[in-house]
């Protein structure tokens, strides 16, 4: 069992705990027995506790607010960041962000800044719980790759229960995810049609996308990512990741789009190719020079082996940039 979650799980952002240069955040299991980390993480990363929510207009309250769902028969959970900004007369926009392998809804919204920067723009974010801290994006990740869950109708259920709620709009629903939520962040945009832009970072896709609806994607990605390959070779262990390469699966989404060709532009050590695509999409990946398995501009962490966030930008700051300008026609 150890081996298989350490095998499949490859969250593995910076400000997730790590071991044996891998794996991260959260809680590690060892000889079967599951060892909560998360409040460690918490303290070794400067990460304070959030303010309890306070009531607000609606069925959410302003803040944080934790809810419970049963999907195909087993209880999953989320949280939902709710802004102290009025909602829009259209609704608020959504960003659904999915931790990494081994990593947690929790240790997601300490590490990445979209709590601060909702709180500034206006908007909801949601951090769903991978069960067992891993998504079923295909062929990984753990155990939730091994036993079949389907994490797919479970993001469809949070939007669900998120609409049921409060107020969103409808055309500003985007999805984003770290290493494993990013692999999964590609099988929501291959199988659904929810979202108006997503944006995986240094992660894969990992299954069919034959039939997939026109999408805005915004990737980003280490170029010296051992863990996952830009080349799409196997990766280093824990987590042997084998896909197809960046650029590859990149180009698909351009063709799939109908886009013109990449257009290339290099800054310091950020690289960034963009195509314009038919009603107002984009598709657009950024490569960083001498970045590793990180979530960019993230909180750091001393844990041995983990590799350090990229300082060329931010990605939370790029991801909303590109979301907030790329709403469904």
């Amino acid at each position: 069992m150890a081996s298989e979650l350490v095998a499949g799980a490859i969250s593995f952002g910076v400000a997730e705990l790590g071991l044996a240069a891998g794996i991260y955040a959260g809680c590690v299991r060892i000889g079967g027995v599951v060892a909560g980390l998360v409040l460690v993480l918490a303290l070794v990363s400067g990460c304070g506790i959030r303010p309890a929510a306070t009531p607000g207009s609606t069925g959410l309250a302003v803040g944080d607010t934790k809810l419970t769902i049963s999907v195909t028969g087993v209880e999953r959970s989320f949280t939902v960041h709710r802004p102290a900004a009025a909602m829009p007369e259209s609704g608020y926009s959504l960003v659904v962000m999915l931790h990494g392998g081994l990593g947690s809804a929790a240790q997601a919204e300490a590490s990445y800044g979209w709590d601060d920067l909702a709180d500034q723009q206006g908007f909801l974010v949601v951090y769903p719980d991978g069960l067992d801290r891993t998504w079923n994006a295909g062929t990984c990740c753990g155990a939730a790759a091994r036993d079949g869950v389907d994490d797919v109708a479970f993001l469809s259920a949070v939007l669900q229960r998120v609409d049921d709620l409060i107020l969103v709009d409808p055309k500003r629903r985007y999805l984003t995810g770290m290493s494993n939520g990013a692999m999964m962040s590609y099988r929501m945009a291959c199988e659904t049609d929810l979202f108006a832009a997503v944006a995986p970072v240094s992660g894969t896709q990992l299954v069919d996308c034959a039939g997939a609806k026109p999408v805005s994607l915004l990737h980003i990605h280490g170029a010296a990512d051992a863990t996952v390959r830009l080349d799409g070779k196997r990766g280093k262990a824990p987590g042997l990741v084998v896909g197809p390469p960046i650029a590859q699966v990149v180009d698909g989404w351009r063709e799939r789009d109908g886009c013109a060709a990449f257009t290339t532009s290099a800054e310091g050590a950020v690289t960034s190719s963009t195509a314009a695509c038919p009603d107002a999409r984009t598709v657009e990946w950024i490569v960083i020079a001498g970045a590793g398995h990180q979530w960019p501009g993230s909180v750091k962490t001393t844990y041995p082996g983990a590799d350090p966030p990229a300082e060329a930008l931010s990605a939370t700051q790029v991801v909303w940039k590109f979301f907030s300008s790329h709403p469904r026609s």
